[in-house]
């Protein structure tokens, strides 16, 4: 057995147990002096609202600025409307260090505050970066093991992808998610940690507990484990069931056939997304506290003035995002031909790069999805109830606390019964997990919460 699947079986840890992690972090949040206010925009050090666009940048010309989109799509319930969006153009670092300790593969992760973290220290990856912060446009240090990236060698690599961020608030925001293997002693900080995959996996069913950062970045693990192998696991049914999906390229349909089903509806789709000025923003009202709309829908961009003490700069100001209400996220599994399936929807998002991504079977984020007449596509039977199946695993997920301010969403991922008949709109695909896995090798097919869900499947008790 490797050290990948070891890793991602064992959940002792000679190091750091589960509990001990779960301490240290409870003991960061009570040591690390963190203050975070809301200002209005006129006291956003470093900030400001360009006279010509409105556009709300900061004076370095580096980091982001939040700017106006017009969005024309024929898919789905609106057609066309105005918003405001993140444009970060930068390809920003997202970088766990693992090594291998007697057989077992250790992840390093970081106990992290984010001025947006609904409770603060969130476990990150070992580097977590904007190319803005790792080239110190804010004057600061230097992040912590950023040379162990940046001279890796390719022997070294375990994966290295570019990977999308949120379609609707980030306009074509894109990450280098990378995992590197090291064989050197290296010297651990005091907010870095060795866990096995396995912890990490427990710790995501703790709300709010493992960043999206980290999320993301493993959720392209491989775990290609044989028959034989999987016989001799100690594993829950639904572990077996994952093993045996994984191994499977062809499902439902074939790899050769889902992408012809992709590139059908990428070229019948329309997604059209002209950058404006924020002035030119309808609907959506600018004051010196808020950039938010009338009808208090959606979200609200705020500023904040931000005291984080072991940070590369420990005082700042920024904009920030705060949604108006919590989000849903529920990927469905269900045993179609004997082989665990998926349920994804090919989604269009103003900030894609490429039309549509794979998103998980409800994704609302943006909108109240109890009170709309016609909410998406099986969210009125999930709330209800009328879904009939098992839950496999539910919590609570921050999105991205550097960018989104106390944002949560429900994620949930259902065994559907195999008796339980289920109508699947044109957009919606049975997806094998080999599939899955297969896609994520490649940039721009999975969105960021399919991808967090996908990280959250749970082999072991």
């Amino acid at each position: 057995m490797n050290s990948l699947l070891k890793s991602l079986l064992t959940t002792s840890n000679p190091f750091n147990s589960t509990g001990e992690v779960l301490a240290w972090i409870e003991r960061r949040n009570r040591e690390v002096e963190v203050k975070v206010k809301e200002v209005p925009f006129s006291q956003l050090r470093g900030w400001g609202f360009d006279a010509a666009t409105g556009n709300l940048c900061h004076e370095s010309g580096k980091f982001f600025s939040i700017e106006g989109i017009d969005v024309y799509k024929n898919q789905d319930r609106v057609a066309r409307w105005r918003q405001p969006i993140i444009n970060q153009p930068e390809v920003g670092c997202l970088g766990i260090i693992c090594k291998e300790i007697d057989g077992v593969l250790y992840f390093l992760l970081q106990a992290k505050i984010e001025p947006g973290n609904i409770n603060c220290v969130q476990l990150s990856p070992t580097l977590q970066a904007t190319r803005s912060n790792y080239t110190c446009v804010h004057g600061g240090k230097r992040p912590a093991y950023l040379d162990y990236f940046r001279s890796a060698r390719q022997d070294q690599i375990v994966l290295d992808q570019l990977q999308s961020e949120q379609g609707a608030r980030f306009f074509r925001k894109r990450n280098r998610n990378i995992i590197i293997r090291v064989d050197e002693e290296i010297d651990i900080g005091e907010d870095f940690r060795w866990l096995t995959l396995g912890q990490i996996k427990q710790l995501m069913a703790c709300d709010n507990t493992v960043n999206m950062d980290t999320r993301t970045v493993l959720s392209g693990l491989r775990f290609p484990a044989d028959g034989d192998t999987c016989r001799g696991l100690a594993l829950t049914d639904v572990g077996h069931a994952l093993f045996a999906s994984e191994r499977q390229i062809d499902g439902q349909m074939t790899i050769d056939g889902v992408l012809h089903r992709v590139s059908e509806l990428k070229s019948r789709y329309e997604l059209i997304v002209d950058k404006i000025p924020l002035k030119d923003v309808t609907d959506w009202n600018v004051s010196d506290r808020e950039i938010a709309r009338g009808d208090r829908r959606f979200f609200r961009v705020l500023g904040v003035n931000v005291t984080i003490a072991n940070r590369e700069v420990s005082t700042w100001c920024q904009p920030i995002v705060q949604p108006m209400q919590e989000g849903l996220c529920v990927l469905f599994a269900q045993k179609r031909g004997g082989v665990l399936h998926f349920l994804m929807q090919a989604k269009v998002e103003c900030g894609n790069f490429d039309v549509v991504e794979f998103a998980p079977t409800i994704q609302c984020l943006t909108g109240d999805f109890r009170k709309v007449a016609t909410p998406p596509p099986f969210v009125r039977q999930f709330v209800d109830g009328a879904v009939k199946g098992r839950v496999l695993f539910d919590t609570k997920q921050s999105e991205e606390g550097g960018r989104f301010y106390h944002e949560q969403n429900r994620n949930v991922i259902m065994l559907l019964d195999e008796d339980f008949d289920i109508d699947v709109p044109e957009n919606f695909l049975w997806l094998t997990l080999g599939q899955i896995k297969e896609f994520l090798r490649f940039n721009n097919y999975l969105n960021i919460q399919v991808r967090s869900l996908i990280a959250s499947l749970q082999y072991v008790q």
